[in-house]
């Protein structure tokens, strides 16, 4: 979903970036890629390259709602300088505290969240 004030998925950030350099970056509009009903922008052409290859592996969970949220079963929109990368995908929360609880108990409330975000509006991306 298209952040409303930048226009762009996760509020401008590159996808690639969370697991490239271990932290959001911002990205260019010189390297735009249209998927998934948003546009996403990249810091560089290999990292658009990479999201192009395989943009599920690289987009957050639950179209970025908070992952925890899903799994007590609500939406609540995430954060993306709040996040972790759990099993090889990116999932935003809401809060700190937030993080640290589904962390704590990761595999289960991954579980959760996911049968959670389709009630709720937050399309599971596998």
């Amino acid at each position: 979903m298209p952040d409303p004030i930048s226009g762009y998925a996760i509020g401008g950030h590159d996808p690639v970036s969370y697991f490239v350099d271990g932290f959001p970056r911002k990205g260019s509009r010189d390297h735009e890629y249209r998927w998934g009903g948003a546009d996403w922008v990249f810091v560089n052409e290999g990292n658009m390259a990479a999201f192009k290859r395989d943009p599920e592996a690289y987009a957050p969970l639950f179209t970025g709602c908070g992952g925890y949220a899903l799994a007590e079963g609500f939406a609540a929109a995430g954060n993306p300088f709040i996040y972790a990368t759990f099993e090889g995908r990116l999932i935003f929360f809401h809060s700190v505290v937030n993080r640290f609880l589904f962390l704590v108990n990761g595999k289960q409330l991954l579980k959760d969240a996911e049968e959670n975000a389709g009630k709720v509006g937050c399309a599971v991306r596998h």
